[in-house]
């Protein structure tokens, strides 16, 4: 449910953060011996990887925040939100894979915190490896579901997600339809938000807003995480000192981390990830066998289990640092002759493969700017994207600027289906939510662009990944 955790290591990583600063706020950090007396632990890998929890604590909010937010019960004293975080050896990447709370878990023999008693292997739910053995049998636990070796842990709770939020200002999402939930109080409007910390924490724990429940609510989560970045990033406020030290306070103050997480850890995060955006980021659910549908344990209740060749794909690509778009790539084939193109750019003797899509190119209607000094560009991209399907107005214009290195897509959130088709037909482009840009998406050519790709249209593969990028999932 929270994602603080995430941000304070991606924000931190981008601002630009002085040694100064990063002592005095390792002081305030709350220390956990999350990696004690651990043995026979997965290989490192390559770049680094930090489990993010979120816990349901609730001892700083106020009693009219209790009210006003719905609040009120019994915490769990366990871990509402689960969230691996892999960020790439070069920096240039963070890929994000939630962990439903509910999964179907063995915890290994240990004793429990609580009560002192010694526990023999049975299973629960995940969240549970929390409330039985605190942040060491969660590291434990997950390490040996996911094979990856966890390299620092963080966590955090309702109070830290609420000021973090509030120091920067609040947060913008956008929804297509409308969002309400009795339990959390959330009412949202179809269109574009402007969130306060607490109504994102109604954003984000709302899991009674349709059938997907708790997967839903990690699909909002992700969404949200990813409007956080945008806006810490973008917005201006980490190169104002004095609002930097509030939010970094804000994001800090109330976080619990290992003990080896400290300036030296942050000073290194901040020198690999200078310039880090939220399309530098990525985001998936680890896969679900039987479509998540529930498997009732006795005496633990309904739980999920993960699809066992699909995860496993998932946390390899993680150890092997490979981004995670890459798992829905098709398999290498045989090599063979150099294709032929024609002056449009696409192949003569079709034989390049047609990227998989899920609405057919003629029901996607686009406009094409060319964002380059390079005469006659837009005119045959459109001629190419015409011939491969797509409903081009015919009529390509030049764009603004003319030096754009990336070409990109502007689409309104409601047609994101269409403009995911039409990004499979620009290798390499970057897509963006435009709140109210209506049917027609936008594409403004970059130097970057080389040719279009064929489409086919195809239904969604039980074999796929749902991953999206950071700049795919905030509004512009």
């Amino acid at each position: 449910m929270r994602v603080t955790t995430t941000v304070s290591v991606l924000v931190l990583s981008a601002g630009g953060i002085g040694h100064a600063v990063v002592s005095s706020l390792d002081t305030e950090i709350d220390r956990v011996d999350a990696f004690k007396d651990m043995k026979n632990r997965p290989d490192p890998g390559h770049g680094l990887n930090l489990l993010l929890v979120g816990t349901d604590g609730r001892d700083k909010i106020t009693e009219d925040e209790r009210q006003k937010y719905r609040l009120g019960g019994a915490p769990c004293h366990c871990t509402d939100t689960i969230m691996l975080v892999h960020l790439s050896a070069n920096g240039e990447r963070a890929s994000v894979v939630s962990l439903p709370r509910d999964s179907y878990t063995e915890l290994p023999e240990h004793i429990d915190t609580t009560t002192g008693k010694q526990h023999q292997p049975h299973v629960v739910k995940l969240n549970a490896a929390y409330t039985e053995g605190g942040p060491n049998l969660t590291v434990r636990t997950l390490e040996h579901m996911t094979g990856v070796k966890i390299s620092h842990y963080l966590e955090v709770d309702f109070t830290s997600f609420m000021k973090t939020v509030d120091a920067l200002g609040g947060v913008e999402i956008c929804t297509p339809r409308a969002l309400k939930d009795s339990y959390t109080g959330l009412d949202l409007t179809p269109g574009t938000h402007k969130l306060d910390g607490g109504q994102a924490l109604q954003y984000v724990r709302s899991r009674h807003i349709d059938g997907a429940a708790d997967l839903g609510r990690m699909r909002r989560q992700q969404r949200f995480l990813a409007a956080l970045i945008d806006r810490a990033t973008s917005s201006g406020v980490l190169l104002n000192p004095v609002k930097f030290r509030d939010v970094s306070s804000a994001m800090l103050t109330s976080v619990r981390a290992d003990a080896e997480f400290g300036t030296e850890q942050m000073l290194a995060l901040n020198e690999a990830m200078h310039g880090f955006s939220a399309a530098s980021s990525e985001f998936t659910s680890v896969p679900l066998a039987e479509a998540g549908a529930g498997v009732a344990v006795k005496g633990v209740g309904s739980t999920v289990k993960w699809d066992p060749v699909k995860s496993k794909r998932l946390f390899r690509a993680l150890r092997e640092d490979r981004p995670l778009t890459t798992l829905n790539e098709p398999k290498p084939k045989p090599s063979r002759s150099p294709e032929r193109k024609s002056e449009d750019g696409r192949p003569e003797d079709g034989e390049q493969d047609a990227a998989p899509v899920e609405v057919e190119p003629k029901r996607v209607k686009v406009q094409v700017y060319n964002g380059t000094r390079k005469d006659g560009l837009a005119r045959r991209a459109d001629k190419a994207l015409r011939a491969t399907g797509f409903d081009t107005t015919r009529v390509p214009l030049n764009a603004r600027e003319h030096d754009q290195r990336r070409t990109v897509v502007l689409y309104d959130p409601r047609w994101d289906r269409s403009a995911r088709s039409l990004a499979a037909a620009l290798p390499g482009s970057e897509l963006r939510a435009v709140r109210q840009q209506g049917a027609t998406l936008k594409v403004t050519l970059g130097t970057d662009f080389r040719t279009v790709t064929p489409v086919r249209v195809e239904a969604p593969s039980k074999d796929r990944f749902e991953t999206v990028t950071g700049d795919q999932a905030v509004c512009r």
